[in-house]
């Protein structure tokens, strides 16, 4: 429980990120700065917009839901989901909120407006991950048909589909410069796709259970993160597919990755109820937060670095104060 909540005055969140949050003490253990509440069930998908404005959640209430991240108030509520949402995309202009789930449902809304633009049709299975490229052209998700599927969100029309994978497919990332597009999936293999050609570039073999949940590129896109069942995050160089090391911790499965936008620090999360921040220059671990009871799947960082929203199976996102976790060297 917050420290407002516990005061008894009954808010519903409380973010204080722009009125003088206080600062964690060595004496605490960090708390989240703020928690929104509004979701009725499991939270799997959190992302801010590329101004920092907005950030989106999407669940198992079948809703996704936009919030003022600097007031913490709920702004929008997108319905229109017949089955659970397990991923949310803003695309980079900030004009487009793409959200995706189970039965193969991929929409796209005008998040200041809340309208839906469209409903890509054309995907058959559950859709666990999306993502845009950087130049807004391509919108990218995998499929539990062992499928990645590129769709331009534009006119709605798919534009390719890579087979590969021989498993489902979990989670899709653009490289920054948007020429490789890394998916990963329950084949234990992360796949690297030239988008010019829809080439295959490279098979990494990226977890020894055999399911990769989470694959992220650092900001300057030389280095290629991915995580799963086997509860070890694996580095790699996305040029030559070298396996560059491995980061320990966790004690069960990590369900997502996500990086600083000055690629610093590398955050991961997963059922064994931590969210844990890493240095990937050293593979230190800086810090480790315990969420009692609220296993922790969606992670995105804001724009500027200083907000991480972090998605629970108790109903809400809790934002943290970035900048200080990763220096509390926990």
């Amino acid at each position: 429980m917050d420290s407002l909540r516990a005061m008894g005055l009954g808010l519903t969140v409380a973010v204080l990120g722009h009125m003088g949050w206080p600062s964690p003490t060595a004496a605490d253990e960090p708390r989240p700065r703020g928690t929104l509440r509004g979701h009725t069930d499991d939270v799997y998908a959190v992302a801010f917009n590329s101004a920092g404005t907005l950030l989106a959640s999407g669940g198992q209430d079948r809703t996704v839901r936009v919030w003022d991240p600097a007031t913490g108030k709920e702004g929008t509520v997108l319905r229109g989901h017949g089955y659970r949402v397990y991923a949310v995309a803003f695309s980079p202009d900030g004009k487009i909120l793409a959200s995706a789930g189970e039965g193969g449902e991929v929409r796209l809304w005008d998040p200041a407006t809340g309208k839906q633009r469209s409903a890509l049709k054309g995907a058959k299975n559950m859709v666990k991950s999306i993502a845009f490229s950087p130049d807004r052209k391509t919108l990218a998700f995998g499929e539990w048909d062992h499928v990645v599927r590129l769709w331009d969100p534009s006119t709605g029309k798919e534009r390719a589909a890579l087979t590969g994978h021989t498993g489902c497919v979990y989670c899709v990332a653009f490289s920054p410069d948007g020429k490789i597009l890394a998916s990963g999936g329950d084949d234990g293999t992360v796949r690297l796709w030239e988008l010019a050609t829809g080439k295959e570039r490279a098979a990494l073999k990226a977890d020894d259970q055999l399911q990769v949940n989470a694959v992220a590129f650092s900001p300057d896109g030389k280095m290629l993160v991915s995580a799963g069942r086997d509860k070890v995050i694996r580095l790699w160089d996305p040029g030559t597919g070298q396996d560059r090391g491995a980061l320990k911790g966790h004690a069960d499965s990590v369900e997502s990755l996500a990086f600083s936008p000055d690629g610093t620090t590398l955050a991961s999360g997963g059922w064994d109820d931590t969210i844990r921040l890493w240095d990937p220059a050293t593979g230190k671990q800086r810090a480790a937060l315990k969420i009692d009871y609220a296993t922790t799947i969606p992670l995105a960082y804001s724009p500027d670095g200083k907000l991480l929203a972090s998605g629970h199976f108790d109903q809400t996102i809790k934002l943290w104060d970035a900048v200080a976790i990763a220096k509390s060297d926990r």
